[in-house]
């Protein structure tokens, strides 16, 4: 908790444009530990495609321009490309695709503390719950595969890009089977604070095993006229200097 608080003071520090007495309104949160749900997923895929493979090639274009009044007869290298059908099967293994399973904190916020340790992992006690709030699940474990199928698509495509080769490659059509599907649902540790400045709540996430913070945060109108103001002040400072030589 100690570590994490200091990450999180730092956090604030960090932050332009950021209202002067943000830290004192942060500070009355007070940090809070909460486990939130997530799923683990391992599988192989076999992905049956079509598509396109493009080859890139140059052409020599004659084209008329003007110089110094004339008219006068130019060439250029044109890049053009070549497209022929492809099509095939690719392979790919994947290993702890992360699925959040808590729809209570905010999502965007939660993607921002990746990477988790999940290298880790270690088998559930009770005794790990003292002193934090733990969540249920609101993802089930089939929507939860579901989204990963999601997370694991632009690798597929990436291998069946690579499978087809050339310059360019389009794909047509993807049929992918899912096979050895193992799973693991999780609870990872994140300290969360909350605090309400100026009527509006705002949340601080932080990855308790990794120190990564992120949220949501305030700016403050006063700095960021002031740094606006300072811009243009400078920027017509230097024309006049310009001006003047």
């Amino acid at each position: 908790p100690a570590q994490s608080a200091d990450s999180y003071k730092r956090w604030l520090g960090s932050l332009w444009f950021a209202p002067s007495d943000l830290k004192t309104f942060a500070s009355r949160g007070g940090l809070k530990g909460v486990y939130t749900p997530a799923w683990t997923y391992d599988c192989g895929t076999k992905s049956a495609y079509s598509g396109q493979r493009g080859d890139d090639y140059w052409t020599t274009q004659s084209y008329t321009t003007t110089i110094n009044g004339k008219s006068v007869r130019q060439t250029r290298q044109v890049k053009r490309t070549r497209w022929s059908s492809a099509s095939g099967r690719v392979s790919n293994t994947f290993d702890d695709v992360l699925v959040m399973a808590s729809k209570s904190l905010p999502a965007e916020t939660i993607e921002h503390l990746r990477p988790w340790d999940l290298q880790s992992l270690t088998v559930y006690r009770d005794e790990f719950l003292a002193g934090y709030v733990a969540e249920n699940y609101q993802v089930d474990l089939g929507s939860g595969f579901e989204v990963a199928k999601g997370l694991m698509d632009p690798n597929i495509r990436s291998t069946i890009c690579r499978d087809i080769g050339g310059d360019q490659q389009r794909i047509n059509s993807v049929r992918t089977d899912y096979f050895d599907i193992k799973y693991k649902h999780l609870l990872l540790p994140v300290y969360l604070s909350s605090y309400r400045y100026r009527n509006k709540l705002f949340q601080f996430l932080i990855n308790a095993r990794t120190g990564e913070v992120a949220g949501e945060r305030p700016y403050s109108r006063w700095k960021i006229a002031f740094a606006v103001l300072a811009g243009l002040i400078t920027l017509g400072v230097i024309i006049l200097l310009v001006s003047q030589r």
